[in-house]
């Protein structure tokens, strides 16, 4: 894997790369939003062009169709006849009309009484021009007409000339066709307008049919259909105007090759197709792209100079401070680097200074830190004592490099037989202060158990003295202190503001608290404490003395993991040894903490009755 190890061109590279992506990013957005403006703009100009043309020729066909549904709809009105002569005549003067022919049909005589339709024959042809009227054709009676069709254009071997056909069928009161009229109209006249138009001279044009082929195009020679020369756009182009009145089309191709727009006229069974290279549309953008990216190009390289100006001094300072802390790892505290500069790389080089000097002092705080902790992991007992009777096990572990929690055996024999003292603590606190505390209390806790002495006494005594050092710093401990008597087959303890040990039976299943009245030591010189008296635990019976840090340990919750789950479990490992139940509770306690901090130290101790 490529990696760039030079800081000066991690700048010049994660620098201009940005602004590279940015620029081609920009570019490429602007050039495409661009490309879709004009695109839409050429389809919306189209459009228009094509609805205009579609326009003057819907209208020209429109004032001529209009007379001629004048001429049908007076069909069977007083004096219709005269009234359609003067139709004929108004019709065959309007603009573009090069003749009007009417024709009519007779039925042979008995073919009313045969009930038979003689062949029609025409009887009367009048050519009629805005120049003037010849005979006038004689007029019969008919009872509806519409206009069949629309002729598509006729145009003269010898010129360009064409003329399309409006005509219309003449029926009887049967539906019967009894005559036809046919208008003759200059096509130029009714297409002069899109002729000459630039985009029908600049562009590939069509007039084509609803079935698409072609009436008219602007390229010379070409004939048939449109798509007849295997062309696919124009096969979708076809597709498109048979189905919409109107549309534009895209060729595939970024640009695309060609694009197109046809619309359908209104009075007339044609449709105008257009079809323009997308290039020439989008001749402008494409030179601007060419102009942007060019310009993009010589930005770049003007960047890149400007960056390894700027940061080859920014790069020599911090290559220093690099090779200073290279150093420093080493163990080698030189002296400080000079500050040459007011800018990020002089605050650096300061703050790089100010490490130093925090870093030797940190140095010289660790060592301290771990010489306590070395100093009060020796103050708790490396072992169990052998008491007769009892399973014992104990665990205590901190939350920082010290701790305020203890735990103790003191044996105390005297003249009336062997008394084993078991003493769980908890400073207030964390740290060097907790642990000075506990060591305090422990030191105290010795020095009285070995004069004769109640367990009431030995503990109302450690607290008057404690109180001397502690009753203006506000520091406290709690104690649970239990004295096993095996001569008198008792146990008795004293309960100093700590929380209660229990007493568990897997027998019955039976949880017993170990209260008692009394305060944490350290806060009241003058309280006078009390013993409380139980029999000695029976085959099976577990005694739990733990520190509040167990109970008040909680999941990333905030659920406190509670003496409900500890009794639980303690119950349920009841079968296995002291020590295999003390490991149960806290693997119980890691899982419920999961990935949530150690807040406060955890001691405990279990005491399991052998029998």
């Amino acid at each position: 894997m490529f990696r760039v190890k030079s800081l000066q061109l991690r700048f010049t590279l994660f620098m201009i790369l940005p602004v590279a992506i940015l620029q081609v990013v920009l570019g490429s957005s602007a050039f495409f939003y661009a490309r879709d403006l004009l695109l839409s703009q050429w389809r919306e100009a189209s459009l228009l062009k094509l609805q205009r043309a579609a326009h003057q020729a819907d209208m020209r066909l429109w004032t001529i169709k209009n007379w001629i549904s004048m001429f049908h709809e007076s069909s069977g009105a007083q004096y219709s006849e005269s009234f359609h002569q003067w139709v004929l005549e108004q019709l065959a003067r309007q603009e573009g009309v090069t003749d009007v022919n009417l024709t009519w049909s007779e039925m042979e005589k008995g073919s009313q009484a045969t009930g038979k339709t003689a062949p029609s024959i025409d009887r009367n042809i009048h050519g009629m021009n805005g120049m003037g009227m010849g005979r006038m054709p004689r007029m019969q009676p008919f009872h509806s007409a519409l206009i069949r069709e629309i002729t598509p254009p006729r145009f003269d071997a010898s010129s360009e000339h064409g003329t399309v056909s409006l005509i219309s069928e003449l029926n009887d009161e049967t539906g019967r066709t009894i005559g036809q009229l046919e208008v003759v109209v200059d096509f130029t006249f009714i297409f002069q307008h899109v002729v000459e138009s630039g985009w029908w001279q600049s562009n590939k044009a069509f007039l084509v049919d609803k079935s698409g082929h072609i009436l008219v195009c602007t390229q010379p020679g070409r004939h048939g259909r449109l798509a007849d020369n295997d062309d696919l756009f124009e096969l979708e182009t076809l597709r498109a105007l048979t189905s919409a009145q109107s549309g534009t089309l895209l060729s595939p191709g970024h640009p695309p090759e060609e694009v197109s727009g046809y619309y359908r006229l209104q009075e007339a069974p044609w449709s105008l197709v257009m079809i323009a290279p997308g290039r020439e549309i989008l001749a402008p953008i494409v030179q601007l792209r060419l102009i942007y990216f060019s310009v993009g190009i010589g930005s770049i390289v003007v960047i890149v100079a400007l960056i390894r100006l700027v940061t080859l001094r920014t790069t020599s300072a911090i290559k220093k401070v690099s090779d200073a802390a290279l150093k420093l790892s080493k163990g080698d505290f030189a002296a400080d680097l000079p500050v040459l500069s007011q800018d990020e790389v002089g605050e650096l080089t300061r703050s790089f200074n100010a490490m130093t000097a925090q870093l030797k002092e940190r140095i010289c705080m660790k060592e301290a830190m771990g010489l306590a902790m070395e100093v009060q992991q020796h103050f708790l007992p490396h072992g169990v004592p052998d008491i007769p009777g009892l399973d014992i096990a104990a665990r205590s572990i901190y939350c920082d490099e010290t701790g305020g929690d203890f735990y103790d055996f003191i044996e105390n024999s005297s003249e009336g037989g062997a008394r084993f003292g078991i003493v769980l603590g908890d400073g207030s606190g964390h740290g060097i202060a907790a642990a000075l505390l506990m060591a305090s209390v422990r030191a105290a806790l010795r020095t009285r158990l070995a004069q004769p002495g109640s367990p009431a006494e030995v503990i109302t005594d450690v607290n008057r003295l404690l109180c001397y050092d502690t009753e203006e710093t506000g520091h406290f401990m709690t104690l649970f202190y239990v004295e096993v008597d095996l001569s008198q087959k008792t146990m008795r303890w004293v309960r100093a503001g700590h929380e209660p040990a229990l007493l568990i039976d897997p027998a019955n299943g039976s949880v017993e608290e170990l209260k008692g009245e009394g305060m944490a030591v350290g806060t009241n010189a003058n309280f006078v404490y009390r013993e409380n008296t139980h029999g000695l635990l029976q085959k099976g019976q577990i005694l739990y003395i733990g520190t509040d840090g167990v109970l008040e340990t909680q999941n990333p919750s905030g659920e406190r993991f509670g003496a409900e789950r500890l009794t639980a479990i303690m119950q349920k490992s009841s079968w296995l040894s002291s020590s295999e139940i003390a490991d149960q509770i806290l693997a119980a306690l890691a899982n419920f903490r999961n990935t949530a901090n150690q807040e406060d130290d955890v001691t405990l101790l279990v005491a399991k009755a052998r029998g």
